[in-house]
């Protein structure tokens, strides 16, 4: 189960990101995964931080953060960023306890 707000809010503000978002989107609601094993035979460049993982979208122009539940199969949308915000790291304390 995903929410779609925060993707929705963020191909309005950056519509060029909407396709992008979309194809993860359908990948993500019918994956099954397990672990980041499972989540990188879907995304390959996807990588954990803390107790998030983060996807590369739109070619790296963007970046994805999401916490992923693999027991309830539940992915919450923390952020979406472009790179130059993603760089500046002020996403990374709800990644970690």
């Amino acid at each position: 189960m995903i929410s779609r707000k925060k993707l929705v809010e963020a191909a309005a503000r950056h519509a060029e990101v909407s396709a992008s978002l979309d194809v993860w989107y359908r990948i993500t609601k019918k994956a099954e995964w397990r672990t980041i094993v499972d989540v990188r035979k879907s995304f390959s460049t996807a990588d954990p931080v803390g107790t998030c993982t983060v996807f590369n979208i739109k070619g790296n122009a963007f970046r994805l953060i999401v916490w992923i539940n693999y027991q309830t199969q539940k992915v919450f949308i923390k952020h979406v960023l472009t790179h130059a915000d993603y760089t500046k790291e002020a996403w990374k304390s709800d990644c970690f306890d």
